[in-house]
């Protein structure tokens, strides 16, 4: 009897073959000679840094500078000139790169200084960990007496600091140092297991020594935390950050290719929050409420689905946009990628600092457990309504950051080493901007919700600047967001929370909006000037790497580069139509 083929199984066939090409030039992308000397810069550099462990240590911050020293003196010789266009994006990359770790060192260094005070035994802890690494024979006896003083150190500081005869430092530099103890506290550990057990006299002499050390570590950085800081153990609430200032953001935005102050960007800021507050109030008046915008998204907000159906929202709002792009011929969706994004839902741990998506080849989605308070509950849910979603799904998953890193990892994955938020959240974000010109945002709820997270935007720019320009605190942060914007107040702060623990770079929560706008404008240069399609546009996007969107603009206006370049597109081209 002979076997049936499925229908469906030869559909899948004859799709996955409509979108493949015998042509190897689709599969490749121009060759770059300095391809191969950047991915020996990253392997070699992942040696050093899985060697010098010891994140405080002197020796590690001199081997890096000279190590970037050495590949910039290796980038100077050569003859720019005589490289093609693909090499010399790739020169100005690396020596971009390059130049911004070397300061980078030096503010590091700096920082480490404001809170040598209040760690003068940082470097013994270091020292000890360098010898391991460089194998160096020890001896058990002297290394205990080593640890006896390194107890008796830690106490006399905490001592001085109670005393008065050690100053006290800033809040934002005790949080900074109570973060170096545990870093330091975790070197120590690595050290004592590398011997303990191992060398019996080692353990004879150290294993007590190594058990006061350890205990004096996390003694001190409770204390740091709660007399210095403020912050008890338990507190999920008080929020510290680190401002770097003035000169160090100009630092940030001249490394991301961004060639505004500051000032100018919270200004820009302020007139697309203005254009979005506008918007608001004619999407409210659609829904019956006037020019009172924050009835309306109180209205919206309470439009939530009942526990158990956010996946089949979310699922519905994704393939809902991928629809939309194919039928306007927008980007190319390669097969794989269609088909291989993935849902989890986050933990309420983790809720805690990501209140809404995180994104990429999975989305972690946000909503209530049934271990939460009723007001935690109600707060997720109303934060996480259909038409909060129906604005952002995409952005997380196709055509943003599920579609991004499925080609990111396809093409000139060596630039990989350049990648900036300013292309990576503009990328998703720009999308956005786009798909609301497009209307595919149709209703006024969801319009309100795509201006919420619009104006959400605006206003990570406006507070995140403001703080690292000590201009505002994260408490006026999160004040700002509930009622400039309407977030609820845990929602506001899991995301002043997530913007000033450490976890992301100082000008990360202002590239969404601003890497957003490099796009939209270089779309509107390209796209609504006749020289491409926007699927061209996009498609050549994709393929060139997550690196600063001015370095995109070069390659896709072929503009004429020099080995000195300098960031000079002030790419603001005003509010859209």
């Amino acid at each position: 009897m002979k076997r049936l083929i499925p229908i469906f199984f030869l559909l899948l066939v004859a799709n996955t073959f409509s979108q493949t090409t015998d042509d190897l030039s689709n599969y490749n992308e121009p060759p770059s000679r300095l391809r191969g000397v950047i991915e020996k810069f990253s392997e070699d550099y992942g040696s050093l840094n899985r060697f010098y462990t010891a994140q405080t240590s002197p020796n590690r911050a001199a081997r890096l500078r000279t190590f970037y020293a050495d590949w910039l003196s290796f980038l100077n010789r050569q003859n720019f000139e005589s490289l093609n266009a693909d090499e010399q994006i790739d020169y100005l990359l690396f020596k971009n790169y390059l130049a911004h770790e070397i300061k980078e060192s030096d503010r590091r260094t700096k920082q480490f200084e404001e809170m040598s005070a209040l760690l003068p035994f940082a470097k013994t802890i270091s020292d000890l960990e360098d010898l391991r690494r460089r194998l160096e024979t020890i001896d058990p006896a002297k290394t205990a007496a080593l640890l006896n003083e390194l107890n008796k150190m830690i106490l006399q500081t905490q001592k001085g600091i109670e005393a008065g005869t050690v100053p006290k430092p800033k809040k934002t530099v005790a949080n900074r140092a109570a973060q170096t103890i545990a870093s330091l506290r975790t070197t120590l550990r690595n050290w004592f297991n590398f011997y303990n057990a191992y060398d019996p006299q080692f353990s004879w002499w150290n294993a007590e020594p190594y058990k006061t050390v350890d205990a004096a570590l996390g003694n001190y950085q409770n204390f740091v935390s709660e007399k210095l800081v403020g912050i008890k153990a338990d507190d999920k609430v008080t929020i510290i950050g680190d401002p770097i200032g003035r000169e160090a953001l100009l630092q940030e935005l001249e490394y991301e290719m961004i060639p505004y102050t500051p000032e100018e960007l919270i200004e820009l800021a302020g007139k697309e929050f203005a254009w979005c507050e506008a918007e608001m109030k004619k999407a409210s008046r659609e829904m019956g409420f006037g020019d009172d915008w924050k009835k309306a998204l109180e209205a919206v907000k309470n439009k939530y689905v009942e526990p158990g159906k956010q996946p089949e929202l979310i699922r519905n709002q994704a393939y809902e946009a991928i629809e939309f792009l194919e039928k306007n011929d927008l980007v190319t969706i390669p097969k794989v990628a269609r088909e291989s994004w993935r849902m989890e839902m986050m933990s309420p741990e983790r809720q805690l600092v990501a209140p809404f998506f995180l994104g990429g080849e999975t989305i972690l989605v946000s909503y209530p457990t049934s271990g939460m308070t009723h007001e935690q509950k109600m707060m997720s849910m109303r934060g996480n309504n259909p038409h909060f979603t129906h604005a952002v799904t995409h952005h997380e998953l196709i055509p943003g950051h599920h579609l991004q890193g499925f080609m990111n990892k396809r093409y000139r994955p060596y630039r990989q080493l350049f990648r900036t938020p300013f292309w990576t959240e503009g990328w998703a974000l720009y999308w956005e901007f786009l798909l609301w010109d497009m209307n595919f945002n149709k209703t006024p709820e969801d319009k309100i919700g795509a201006l919420f997270w619009r104006m959400h935007r605006c206003a990570r720019i406006i507070f995140s600047l403001s703080f690292h320009l000590e201009k505002m605190t994260p408490q006026e942060s999160v004040d700002f967001l509930v009622e400039r914007v309407g977030h609820e107040r845990e929602n506001a702060l899991g995301e002043v929370r997530r913007s000033f623990a450490g976890d992301y770079g100082p000008l990360y929560q202002i590239a969404y909006m601003m890497g957003g706008l490099q796009f939209y404008n270089l779309q509107r240069d390209l796209v609504g000037g006749k020289k491409m399609t926007n699927k061209q546009f996009h498609d050549a996007i994709l393929k060139e790497g997550a690196i600063p969107v001015e370095m995109v603009r070069a390659i896709l206006t072929k503009q004429k580069l020099n080995k000195d370049f300098k960031s000079n597109w002030r790419f603001y081209g005003g509010l859209p139509k």
